[in-house]
């Protein structure tokens, strides 16, 4: 998993044991961190209009795409440390040059939307806590702090600010507890799924699989784990490679599974909170997480509206390092530049500069005129469009013996897979769908 620090007492010092809460937080790194970073202000979003417009009545996705996404970040974590190559560099590797640049085509513009997105969202926030402040002065400050902290700080650090970032999320577990509701009304409608048959109904549903399951987590979660390896093999054994083992193995589906719960149970909590606030009393429609935030105010409290606000700007410092890392880590992969948080910034300045532009990119989008709204929907086309492929490109690196020897999938994994691609392409399908006839 994530590297220990060096430890900088002289030999002689006796060693403080870890008890077991530690033991289980140093086991937790690139899983927790993609995990958590699924739930993004875009995410919160698309949870809150879910909730908004449905109650309760899409709670049960929670249970579908907890399966289905573990399942694939288990497959990218262990490509990563089977290969110590991120998704790109292995694709580079082992496809023609026109697939990767095919995605990359794809899935950088929708990063970038999604960064603009989340700092618009996130500046709203703020704004409405502060509002002497302009929403898109925030909008910068949140941009130069990410900036600053992701080339200034070393991998281990950033590793380290963003586990506890993950924290933030915790948040939204309050907000449900602070009404009161019908929980076996909740239990109900969590393990027996209901289905509308209307239009609306399905593009929610969509949006949801296609927030959950989304392309640049992917090539997040498989670059972690061979940062992770690689820097293992430097602390541990002075540049040797350290073998995948069962052990290994057996930390990283953890770190995978813990994180992808997580991610599903903040999901849940989300649509429960607006459904139970918002929808229960008349709200049918909101279209951002500030409008979330400010209607839950006068329903809810005050206290839950500043734990809903708090949790879009801490789940948003999360997100974005994020999102920027993974299109820096595919754009350097892809063209063969040195890049990684563990170098500086002389040492990989391709790396920093993909950061740098995708977020001050990403930041213009609203002196463009491009609403959140409408980055968001750019976005869910082109995550739509690529994740099928994605999902089909992995699944054959998973199961390729020339890459990854006696470590390919088994067979629960290749069927949640398949699962997967089977979902991923029918949304694709419907997406386009519902825009053609939109």
């Amino acid at each position: 998993m994530l590297p220990k620090p060096t430890d900088s007492q002289s030999p002689g010092t006796p060693q403080k044991k870890p008890n077991r809460l530690q033991r289980i937080w140093q086991n937790l790194g690139p899983g927790l961190i993609t995990g958590a970073s699924d739930d993004d202000p875009s995410g919160i979003a698309t949870y809150s209009q879910a909730g908004t417009a449905f109650g309760l009545a899409t709670l049960w996705t929670a249970l579908i795409t907890f399966p289905l996404m573990a399942a694939m970040q288990e497959m990218c974590a262990r490509i990563g440390l089977v290969t110590a190559q991120g998704l790109a560099g292995t694709l580079r590797k082992h496809y023609p040059r026109w697939v990767l640049y095919g995605l990359l085509l794809l899935t950088g513009p929708a990063i970038v939307l999604n960064i603009g997105a989340d700092l618009e969202s996130m500046g709203a926030v703020a704004h409405l806590l502060l509002p002497q402040v302009p929403t898109f002065a925030f909008s910068v400050f949140f941009t130069g702090l990410i900036l600053g902290a992701v080339i200034v700080y070393p991998y281990q650090r950033v590793a380290a600010i963003l586990k506890w970032l993950c924290a933030t999320l915790l948040l939204y577990l309050v907000v449900p507890f602070l009404v009161r509701q019908d929980w076996l009304n909740v239990l109900r409608q969590t393990f027996i799924p209901q289905f509308q048959f209307t239009k609306a109904f399905a593009s929610i549903l969509v949006a949801i699989l296609g927030t959950t399951i989304s392309p640049y987590l992917f090539f997040w979660q498989t670059d972690m784990e061979a940062e992770a390896m690689q820097q293992n093999s430097v602390v541990n054994g002075h540049g040797k490679r350290v073998m995948v083992n069962k052990r290994l193995l057996e930390s990283m589906r953890y770190d995978v599974n813990v994180g992808m719960f997580c991610s599903n149970l903040i999901m849940f909590f989300i649509i429960l909170t607006t459904g139970v606030v918002l929808y229960a009393s008349g709200v049918r429609r909101i279209d951002t997480v500030e409008q979330a935030a400010q209607a839950l105010k006068p329903l809810a409290g005050e206290f839950a509206y500043w734990l809903f606000a708090g949790g879009v700007i801490g789940t948003g410092l999360l997100a974005i390092p994020v999102l920027a890392g993974s299109l820096s880590y595919a754009v350097a992969q892809t063209f063969g530049w040195r890049g990684g948080f563990d170098r500086k910034f002389h040492q990989a300045p391709a790396f920093y500069l993909t950061i740098t532009v995708s977020l001050v990119v990403g930041l213009l989008l609203d002196l463009l005129g491009i609403s959140p709204i409408q980055a968001l929907l750019y976005t869910a086309i082109l995550y739509g469009l690529t994740a099928p492929i994605m999902v089909a490109l992995i699944l054959h690196l998973a199961n390729n013996k020339a890459i990854m020897g006696k470590f390919t999938n088994g067979r629960l994994s290749n069927s949640l897979g398949g699962i997967t691609l089977v979902l991923m392409s029918a949304a694709a399908i419907l997406l386009l769908y519902f825009q053609v006839t939109s």
